[in-house]
């Protein structure tokens, strides 16, 4: 029996030894880079490795059916089960949600652990995988509380970005940082570029001081690694664009039932005596739009020495618009060059510059007489070109319409940029515990802009005839630098108790020279020959005014961060900024900030449980300063333009300028931020939860005064003063969940929300408000700044459906020209008169909610993501019909008023006097919408393949932009918005955003 149990104890012994194998294999990152340093360990074992320099790692004696782990710091932990395969290679996914993971903030860096303020991150992944042109759109959807809303759907323009809603009706735009350098317009950077976007959203971005008020975003370029040996990405895609709607109008058939309607309505003849002649006719939108190209290529290089890293990289973007393609294209090319170098023990020098060259042909948009305000309103009964191959004449549809073809083909805008800017740092480690770091960066552009109109007749009386033809060339030339200075204390008391104090200085200056000049008569009326030295009678357009500015900002800073065991949490920042857009009395504030952390999950009742992996309460409150008013409003300046009579004739001189106020003082911003971070089972779903306040108090404005003042006079305006208080509040809350469901399937989601109340609190102007924006032609301002409304609120007639018969007509209150089928409005203070005074709130252009959701998954070599984002709540102004008698109309006037209960809500066709142009609820619509922003499928080749053709990573990718949006509003696109606070939201034809079809590759080696 011992002899069989013995051979029975041999038998398995020989069995477990046979299940053992040796396991080697490669660690890379997700660009296919190798990664030295990874910690490789059979899990519940001591059997592990690390991996060497070239990212390989070996391991021996690994049982069948084991677990292998794989950590490194700043990537998510993955395990691996060992089947019978001997090379188990392995991509590291990073982990942008580690609690470990070092974030950017104001002169320094924490972990997310450590982080008492609103931040939010996005990573490079998430940028790729958007294939955005402008980097704002990668925020869209993506952080809570942040808000983008482009001002056209053109190549090339610009966007507006809100933190937390619109604090003034001023300069409301973020402080955008890259590499620590102030960007001012994010067009000239490449996405592709991008190592992390970091938003800053409370208090704690006190630390930047008076350009910080409406929060801070912090772009970190890509750099190389330590030890790196040279690696190369190449990223490209190439695709094409369309319109994602064209709004219903009028056939020519319907067109000219409408017009005969309207005219005998109005007792005149009717024009078209025989509809069957007309048909379809011209679908004049459809003559605009085009299919149009997008392109994209970039380049990069990067790689690192024992103590030097370094990243090169440079791209090329086109883009054609899908109205008028290659007549408003926009190209961009940039290079850009990272450089960081240990040259000395304790010695660190950062390098970075960017240069970008880009050219933009725009046409006109947004506006009364734009292309597609033209499109929408033009004749369908018309042609593109007559009988004689010349382009049709827009008579008799009003002084603006005008042939939107033709209109295209004399636009003549051309704009180029060239801008270089740079960051040069030098950091030094002394006495232990001390830091001392002096960064200089600059910024230096040029802007050439020529506008060439040529002479051209679009009918009668327009508008937009020109006699005489013109160019007008404006030579732009801008700089800035900043320059930081600041020493770091680091030290750890009794092991549980750090400290970390910044004291520091910054000094910021930008100064400008403008040039224009314009010139007449261009020989053969050809943009060839568009050039001020062939031109006549040139005019500058400077010489009674400011052709320079120059402003400039000196600070002082220091913050103290504390935290004891990790676990209690504390940073104060107080700021002193000096501004030369005040006076002498004025000049400096001090603007005081702190924050509060507690790492509840660190707390020993807590130690024990199984499903909390972290949670942390935070709350921030501050004071932050803004000083973004035109140069010198404080004192008066000659840069108005005088006429003077000398000797019996006129004289052109300087007179001045801008209204002064010397009293005018900083506008403050009180910000209140409550948080609340957490973790469950194992870091697979994360929350986090934000109440905020923010109230900007001695809101900088610019407020209507007597024109006995001047202010209406050439170069002249009204003071600044400081009247307003506006309160933003509200609660943002974003989830997630991430899982790797199996070794070849990973699966995310995420989905945010913000919520927000405007409201104006004070205003301190002669009537109580402040009136903005514009519609139709002639009428009162449809926009207003007031107590107790959110800032530009919309201020017209309320309609109360139509009148049916002349009896409701006759006991309504009286209602200038009122007839049966016109709009009936409300009136409002009972005076039994229909007219201004009855003016009311109809509508908020400010979102209620905004929401996104993303969603992706992985398996295998495949990958595929989803985003999409919601905007709820918001109106939206519709202002581009120009209602001439024979303008052409939507198609909603297919439902029109035609006797008594036809309908309650659309009014007749006339020709005669109605107020049904008035501004009124009847044009205000609900601006929500869901859009499907971006869905991309991609696959990445198997290592066997790359293998074999010497590259790191290849993957090819389809994606689909801007896919489809769920809206009511009637419009082309619910999202864009001029951007203004106060007349936001009217749309006068705004250019869509456009579909766009993507075939792209990513290439690394």
């Amino acid at each position: 029996m011992k002899i069989a149990y013995f051979l029975i104890a041999v038998f398995l012994t020989s069995v477990t030894h046979a299940q053992e194998i040796q396991i080697r294999g490669k660690v890379k990152d997700p660009n296919g880079l190798e990664l030295p340093g990874v910690n490789v360990i059979v899990k519940n074992t001591t059997n592990g490795a690390v991996t060497d320099f070239n990212g390989d790692y070996s391991l021996s004696n690994v049982a069948v059916g084991s677990v292998i782990v794989f950590s490194y710091v700043g990537f998510s932990v993955q395990e691996i089960t060992v089947k019978q395969e001997a090379v188990i290679n392995i991509v590291m996914e990073e982990d942008s949600q580690s609690l470990e993971q070092v974030v950017v903030i104001g002169y320094g860096t924490q972990t997310k652990k450590e982080i008492t303020g609103a931040v939010s991150i996005i990573g490079s992944e998430t940028i790729e995988e958007l294939n955005i042109v402008r980097v704002e759109q990668a925020l869209q959807g993506q952080v809570a509380g942040v808000n983008i809303t482009s001002e056209s759907g053109a190549p090339g323009s610009n966007s507006t970005i809100a933190i937390r809603g619109i604090s003034t009706n001023g300069d409301s735009r973020p402080l955008i940082l890259v590499d620590g350098n102030v960007i001012e317009d994010l067009s000239v950077i490449n996405p592709n570029d991008i190592e992390s976007i970091n938003v800053l959203k409370d208090a704690t971005a006190g630390i930047y001081g008076v350009r910080a008020a409406n929060g801070v975003i912090l772009i970190t370029t890509k750099t190389g690694r330590k030890n790196q040996e040279l690696k190369f990405e190449f990223d490209s895609y190439t695709g094409f664009q369309e319109t994602t709607r064209k709004i219903p109008v009028l056939n020519a058939t319907e067109y000219g039932a409408i017009v005969n309607e309207a005219f005998a309505a109005g007792g005149n003849t009717p024009p078209f005596s025989n509809l069957s002649n007309l048909g379809e006719g011209t679908d004049w939108q459809d003559e605009i739009f085009r299919t149009a190209v997008i392109s994209n290529v970039n380049f990069n290089a990067s790689g690192g020495g024992e103590n030097s890293t370094y990243s090169a990289g440079t791209s090329y973007l086109t883009q054609d618009g899908i109205v008028g393609r290659n007549e408003a294209n926009f190209n961009r090319f940039t290079g850009r060059i990272n450089y960081n170098l240990e040259f000395l023990k304790n010695f660190k020098l950062s390098t970075s510059a960017i240069y970008t060259k880009t050219n933009r042909k725009a046409l006109s948009e947004n506006a009364l007489g734009s292309v597609l305000f033209n499109a929408l309103n033009m004749a369908p009964n018309l042609t593109v070109r007559d009988g004689n191959g010349d382009f049709t004449l827009a008579e008799g549809l009003g002084n603006e319409v005008i042939n939107p073809v033709a209109q295209i083909a004399n636009n003549f805008n051309t704009t180029r940029v060239n801008k270089i800017s740079g960051v040069i740092g030098l950091s030094y480690n002394f006495l232990k515990n001390f830091k001392a770091e002096s960064r200089f960066q600059f910024n230096y552009s040029e802007v050439s802009e020529k506008r060439f109109s040529p002479e051209v007749f679009y009918g009668s009386g327009k508008v937009f005839n020109v006699d005489r033809s013109s160019v007008t060339e404006d030579e732009d030339i801008f700089r800035d630098f900043t320059w930081d200075n600041f020493i770091t204390y680091d030290k750890t008391f009794l092991e549980d108790h750090n400290m970390k104090i910044l004291l520091g200085m910054s000094v910021f200056k930008t100064t400008g020279n403008f040039t224009s000049l314009t010139g007449f008569d261009i020989p053969d009326n050809s943009f060839f020959n568009a050039n001020i030295s062939q031109a006549s009678d040139v005019v500058d357009n400077f010489v009674n005014g400011v052709d320079t500015f120059d402003a400039r900002l000196l600070s002082y800073f220091s913050r103290l961060q504390y935290d004891f065991k990790g676990k209690y949490l504390l940073s104060a920042v107080i700021r002193r900024d000096g501004s030369t857009k005040f006076g002498p009395e004025n000049k400096f504030g001090y603007f005081p900030s702190a924050s509060l952390g507690w790492v509840i999950s660190d707390e020993s009742f807590l130690e024990n449980n199984t499903w909390l992996d972290f949670l942390k309460l935070r709350a921030s409150y501050g004071i932050i300063g803004n000083d973004r008013i035109a140069d010198f409003r404080f004192i008066s300046t000659l840069d108005g333009e005088g006429t003077y009579v000398i000797n019996d004739e006129l004289v052109f001189g300087e007179a001045i300028g801008a209204l002064s106020n010397p009293e005018i003082k900083w506008e403050k911003q009180k910000t209140l931020d409550v948080g609340l971070d957490t973790r469950f089972w194992k870091n697979k779903i994360d929350i986090t939860f934000d109440y905020f306040k923010k109230r900007t108090e001695d809101l900088l404005v610019v407020s209507p005064v007597s024109g006995i003042l001047g202010a209406s006079a050439p170069g002249s305006e009204p003071p600044v003063i400081n009247a307003g208080i506006v309160e933003n509040q509200g609660f943002e809350f974003r989830i997630s969940y991430n899982d790797k469901l199996s070794d070849n399937f990973r699966f995310d989601i995420s989905y945010n929300f913000t919520t927000l109340q405007n409201e104006v609190i004070f205003v301190d102007s002669q009537n109580g408000f402040i009136p903005g924006g514009s519609f139709g032609v002639g009428q009162d301002f449809p926009a207003r700044m007031e107590v107790g409304k959110p800032i530009g609120y919309f201020y017209g007639l309320q309609t109360n459906g139509i009148f049916q018969n002349q009896a409701e007509v006759d006991a309504h209150a009286t209602q200038p020209n009122a007839a049966p089928g016109d709009l009936r409005y409300v009136d409002v203070n009972e005076d039994g008169q229909i007219n201004s005074d009855d003016r009311t709130d109809i509508g908020d252009p400010i979102p209620d909610v905004t929401m996104g959701i993303n969603i992706g998954f992985n398996y295998k070599n495949f990958d595929f993501s989803s985003y999409a984002f919601a905007s709820l709540g918001n109106d939206i102004v519709r202002n581009y019909e120009r209602d001439q008698p024979l303008t052409n109309r939507r198609n909603g006037f297919l439902d029109r008023w035609t006797g008594e209960g036809t309908t309650n809500t659309f009014p007749r066709v006339n020709t005669g006097a109605n107020s049904n142009t008035l501004f009124s609820s009847f044009y205000v619509e609900d601006g929500s919408y869901l859009r499907i922003q971006n869905i991309q499928f991609g696959y990445t080749f198997t290592d066997e393949v790359m293998d074999a053709i010497g590259v790191d990573k290849l993957r090819i990718y389809t994606s689909i932009n801007n896919l489809y949006t769920f809206t009511e509003y009637k419009g082309f696109d619910p999202s864009a918005s001029s951007g203004e606070p106060i007349g936001g939201g009217i749309d006068q034809g705004f250019y869509p955003v456009p579909r766009t079809y993507l075939l792209g590759v990513n290439l690394k080696f």
